[in-house]
């Protein structure tokens, strides 16, 4: 879905019935709040709305971090037509009525800002929709994704479009948007004098008419639970605000703002970036040996939402890969893990995953398999299908021991150390050595063990004099 509107023509800082979040929207760049490394002096952003030449854009980050409000703000600063579109909402339609309605504009010498909410949602048809236009310079294109725009939006598109990473907001800077909104609702509930009342009676209902206040332990809380989204914490005041007055209440101290605020906190989408970012950290953070870094992001996906059963799968996937033969019960703890979550459901088979996470975290560490099964395969890959050496073909019948099939198979369990030694399991003429193992945990003796059978290996091949 499509709308028109010029910049604020409707503004809801006029309207003390709009949602606190339009009442509080910036119109100017210094009232933004946040995004200083793009908007500070002589950033890519501030020299972008200070040079009069709009260019196309994509604004990457999390939700509540002002896309939409800094695109609401280009439009302003160059007096542009600004349209706005919801990939979700909008097709194929709605993207010609934008170009009629850029045609009509720039027929009255005017600029068009066109603004696409979540671009990553269309298809790459409605993505190339919009080439010919940002081309022609028919509008500005300004796109916002919560998504890797590298993966999400057309390579076409994205060339002609520079992209701009958003942060979310520091609890510092949360608490900035905490202290303007309790300005506005104290504006609004402040009771308006009667003329023929009596003046001090008239100030002190105003003092007595329901100021709200936080404490700084509640105004640092609300920030912390609002995890960078100011969106989430201009509509957790408007609650909150409403809740206090209807129990009577000016003060706002963290203890009552704990049981007016859903504990439903969900940190993360779990389709997009920042869930894979949490994951990305769980696995660095066993990789690298550190067990409470570990625990601590495989509690805040669960937290967060994330499915057990999911990250059941990537500490398997840890198992096998970061620690391997170096010490394998890690991949049986893993694996057991898994299968207690099965059978025991939450919260109590989430201590059996947290038993191994930790557990991988500390144990020895070895990608010597997962290396061996890389080369292994790119191998593979590039050598085409070699036969298999005659006396390694199995020979079940007649016909086949007449063709020489299994002729001069060494059997290994009857030569000395249970091992053939100088024996070829290769296709003719073909060598590799793809497992390298470390001297880390177990797979230090399977090193030595190997280097020992490497050593009968030379002996056989120089008649045991050696």
């Amino acid at each position: 879905m499509m709308s028109s509107q010029d910049l604020f023509s409707s503004s809801a800082h006029a309207s003390a019935y709009a949602p606190l979040a339009e009442r509080m929207r910036p119109r100017t760049l210094d009232e933004v709040v946040g995004q200083a490394h793009l908007l500070g002096p002589g950033k890519p952003l501030r020299v972008a709305f200070e040079s009069g030449r709009p260019h196309s854009m994509i604004f990457w980050g999390p939700p509540g971090v002002g896309k939409t409000t800094l695109a609401r703000l280009m439009a302003a600063g160059f007096d542009a037509q600004f349209l706005a579109m919801s990939a979700v909402l909008g097709g194929v339609k709605d993207i010609r009525e934008a170009v009629v309605s850029a045609q009509v504009a720039q027929g009255q010498g005017r600029r068009t800002i066109l603004f696409v909410d979540e671009v990553h949602r269309f298809n790459k048809a409605q993505q190339d929709a919009f080439l010919p236009y940002v081309e022609s310079g028919l509008f500005t294109f300004i796109g916002a994704t919560t998504e890797n725009p590298s993966f999400e939006v057309n390579s076409a598109l994205l060339s002609r479009a520079r992209v701009y990473v958003l942060q979310s907001l520091s609890v510092e800077e949360l608490q900035q948007l905490i202290d303007r909104a309790i300005v506005i609702l104290n504006q609004d509930a402040r009771p308006r004098a009667d003329p023929s009342a009596d003046p001090a009676a008239s100030a002190s209902a105003a003092d007595d008419g329901g100021v709200l206040q936080f404490d700084p332990a509640a105004r640092e809380q609300l920030a912390r639970w609002a995890d960078g989204d100011a969106r989430r914490v201009i509509n957790a005041m408007e609650v909150v605000a409403e809740s206090a007055r209807g129990a009577g209440r000016s003060l706002v101290d963290a203890a009552w703002l704990e049981t007016s605020l859903s504990q439903d906190l969900r940190r993360f989408d779990k389709g997009g970036d920042a869930f894979y970012d949490q994951i990305s950290a769980l696995h660095k953070s066993v990789r690298g040996s550190d067990p409470d870094a570990s625990l601590y992001w495989f509690v805040r996906m669960l937290d967060g939402g994330a499915d057990p059963r999911y990250l059941s799968r990537r500490i398997v996937r840890m198992a096998v890969e970061d620690i391997g033969l170096a010490d394998p019960r890690a991949t049986e703890l893993a694996l057991n893990g898994a299968d207690i979550y099965e059978r025991l459901g939450s919260p109590e088979g989430e201590l059996a995953l947290a038993q191994a996470v930790v557990y991988m975290a500390c144990a020895a560490k070895s990608n010597a398999v997962y290396n061996a099964y890389n080369a292994a395969r790119r191998y593979v890959q590039e050598n085409g299908s070699a036969p298999v050496p005659a006396h390694l073909r199995n020979a079940p019948t007649k016909l086949m021991k007449e063709l020489g099939h299994g002729r001069a198979y060494r059997y290994a369990h009857d030569e000395p150390h249970g091992y053939a030694a100088g024996e070829n399991y290769f296709p003719d003429g073909m060598r590799a050595n793809f497992y390298k193992p470390t001297d880390r945990g177990l797979e230090g003796k399977i090193s030595e063990k190997l280097a020992f059978l490497r050593t009968l290996d030379k002996q056989s091949k120089s008649g045991g004099s050696e």
